[in-house]
């Protein structure tokens, strides 16, 4: 079984920064690709950024050049340093990652959530 948990979130005003992370324990021989997203109220859950083992980047247009995402694989964590915030990024921010196993079965796996909020 594999375990995400996240930390970082907060309260903070606008135009402030924090910085999410994510680290993946359990049975794991390797992680693919590892990413941040959250929930807007009322709409689906959208991809703030996602970052592949080999170190490929996507983010949502709605964070290019305000947020950035890294991994440090010895630790399986992920993280997410938000600068810039707004008042709309306010949700919560779920991790997940898709672990290979030692057979080479791959699963998703996801985080419990941390709360962003931030205020105006």
């Amino acid at each position: 079984q594999v375990q995400l948990v996240e930390s970082g979130g907060s309260l903070v005003q606008a135009g402030g920064s924090l910085r999410l992370s994510c680290t993946a324990s359990g049975i794991i021989f390797s992680i693919k690709t590892m990413g941040w997203y959250r929930r807007p109220p009322g709409k689906q859950r959208e991809l703030v950024a996602l970052i592949t083992s080999d170190g490929s980047i996507v983010y949502a247009d709605s964070v290019k050049g305000r947020f950035t995402i890294s991994r440090d694989n010895a630790r399986n964590t992920v993280y997410l340093q938000m600068n810039s915030l707004k008042p709309e990024d306010t949700d919560v921010y779920y991790c997940n990652a898709d672990v290979v196993t030692s057979r080479g079965f791959e699963y998703r796996f996801w985080g419990q959530g941390t709360q962003v909020t931030v205020s105006s």
